[in-house]
């Protein structure tokens, strides 16, 4: 079969195309053809060795949607032919950009009829991210207001739609281009990232909870505009600046700040299974910008970093 992989770290032209052997399930895996394989920026950590991957030559890829093709003795509830979707590879086990993809059964759930396999295969990290920090850690209830930062991206439109479902009041900010397409996701009012009187029309709507991206840049203003007792949840590979325990404003609202990562999620099925209700409800939606082959993984890989789109990029192999 064919696998994008990197033998060493480094920059997208450490990329390869290879013939390598197609795996065996054992156990608790199954053996999924790949149709659509997500990207992410996390993906580009790993090449880069900003995260070590198990070990070296490693195929790339976190997010995959596909169809069974094979499953160990221990697989209760999958069978071949069945199309699923799943998250969490390419750090200790071989990742998604290949042709075939081994896939422990607590990474993996079924993909409704109605969503393509672009969408599901550009669902894994964006929706569970979106998932642990909506719904885990910041515990976002229906009528709260939820201020999602850079709604347009992967993880942010997923976001926007995640607490739309929740029956959450949405603001989000994003390019004046994407203000429409995050309406139609289910946003209550997008601002532009770029205003003056950002911090002024935000505050307006005191959130409840926050997502952040860029909590080494924003923590000052989250804590400017949340309410009382707000929670914020920082993703991505930032982090507050030191000391942002005294910022004035965090302490005065008692806010409550959480890190995270989706890779310590302790059951990634069980929050697929869900985000696959929801789906298929057609009450979230993965946007799926672009695809490309496995040729031009490392084009793909400089997009999901350098460009600025709506939604997903996938591979389809």
């Amino acid at each position: 079969m064919r696998a994008v992989r990197y033998h060493e770290h480094g920059g997208p032209e450490v990329l390869t195309v290879d013939d390598v052997d197609r795996p065996e399930p054992g156990g608790h895996e199954l053996l999924v053809r790949v149709a659509a394989a997500g990207v992410n920026p996390v993906d580009t950590y790993f090449r880069e060795g900003s995260y070590e991957p198990y070990e070296l030559p490693m195929t790339p890829g976190s997010d995959f949607a596909g169809v069974v093709e094979g499953a160990g003795d221990w697989t209760p509830g999958f069978e071949a032919g069945d199309r699923v979707f799943g998250t969490g590879l390419g750090r200790d086990h071989q990742g998604t950009y290949a042709e075939y993809v081994l896939v422990p059964t607590d990474r993996v759930a079924h993909l409704p009829e109605n969503v393509d396999f672009a969408g599901g295969g550009g669902a894994g990290v964006a929706a569970v991210t979106a998932w642990r920090a909506l719904i885990d850690h910041a515990e976002l209830e229906p009528a709260e207001t939820c201020l999602i930062h850079g709604g347009s991206g992967g993880v942010g439109h997923a976001a926007v739609g995640l607490a739309a479902a929740t029956g959450a009041e949405v603001v989000t900010t994003a390019s004046p281009d994407y203000h429409d397409d995050l309406r139609d996701f289910g946003a209550d009012a997008v601002f532009d990232y770029r205003d003056e009187d950002l911090e002024e029309a935000v505050g307006e709507y005191e959130p409840a909870v926050i997502l952040d991206h860029r909590l080494d840049e924003y923590l000052d203003f989250d804590a400017a505009v949340a309410q009382q007792g707000a929670r914020i949840v920082g993703i991505g590979n930032t982090q507050p600046q030191a000391g942002w325990e005294n910022v004035p404003a965090a302490r005065a609202k008692e806010l409550r700040v959480q890190l995270m990562s989706m890779f310590n999620t302790p059951d990634l099925s069980a929050r697929l299974e869900r985000i696959a209700r929801l789906m298929e409800r057609e009450e979230l939606a993965i946007r799926v910008e672009r695809s490309y082959p496995v040729e031009e993984a490392g084009e793909a890989q400089r997009a999901v970093m350098n460009e600025s789109f709506l939604g997903k990029l996938v591979i389809e192999p």
